[in-house]
């Protein structure tokens, strides 16, 4: 198979075969030759997933982002977590229409079990939203309690001041310091401004989503990670200042 570049809409011709735009991409992602296999991790932004797969598939990341600003629907959280089987020779234009493409259409067949219907701004909402929990849980099992954490500081008109949802973009695994903190001024620094951020931090998981759809119901305000990994969650910041003296001993 021969691939080529491939337009907006319409149809594309590879020899004597025409296809259209929704066979293309099922043609790129299921050929056999000469494929390479490249994993988006949950929690992980696009901005660093671009950067991996231009180095995997021998593209350019600036293509690979202006084609995924022209492309996509959404700033971020666009792309499902997955492994993709991609063709080498694939261009940037048509391995961001194949991701986004079968993203789309994933993240509607999510919608449609849970609503039973898709509205495009509400789901982009709670990917938001799930965006945040996805970066702050240690686990899928984690997820709806941090899911009710942030519900129940949002109730309270309290600031989430969450570190997660600074790992925006080509910051995904950098520490988040006190300096980043008072440096930061985008709307996704939780420290200086309520509620959750403008746009998703990082592409999430469907069990991510569902925690933001459904959180746990409790009275938790605050969480620490202790020296196992996981969360110590509780309703009293006097408590909340005990987990984090022990977590740093």
């Amino acid at each position: 198979m021969r691939f080529i570049g491939m337009p907006q809409q319409g149809w594309i011709n590879i020899g004597a075969t025409h296809l259209n735009h929704a066979d293309f991409l099922k043609r790129l992602s299921t050929a056999k030759a000469a494929m390479r296999n490249i994993t988006l991790i949950p929690g992980e932004t696009t901005y660093i997933f671009l950067q991996q797969m231009a180095g995997k598939l021998d593209l350019d990341h600036k293509t690979l982002l202006k084609e995924f600003k022209t492309q996509s629907h959404f700033k971020e959280g666009a792309l499902v977590p997955d492994t993709y089987k991609l063709p080498r020779g694939i261009t940037e234009h048509d391995v961001i229409a194949l991701l986004v493409e079968r993203s789309r259409t994933k993240q509607q067949e999510w919608s449609q079990k849970i609503f039973g219907t898709y509205n495009e701004a509400k789901w982009y909402k709670y990917l938001t939203l799930a965006s945040v929990i996805q970066k702050e849980a240690a686990s899928e099992e984690e997820m709806p309690i941090v899911g009710s954490v942030i519900q129940n500081r949002i109730n309270k008109g309290m600031k989430l001041q969450m570190d997660g949802a600074l790992n925006y973009g080509k910051f995904s695994h950098i520490k988040i310091t006190s300096k980043r903190i008072r440096s930061d001024k985008t709307a996704y620094n939780t420290y200086k401004y309520k509620g959750i951020p403008e746009h998703p931090v990082c592409n999430v998981s469907l069990p991510a989503i569902r925690a933001a759809i459904f959180p746990a119901k409790t009275d938790y305000l605050y969480f620490m990670k202790n020296k196992q990994g996981k969360h110590d969650f509780t309703r009293y910041y006097s408590t909340h200042i005990r987990n984090i003296k022990r977590a740093t001993k």
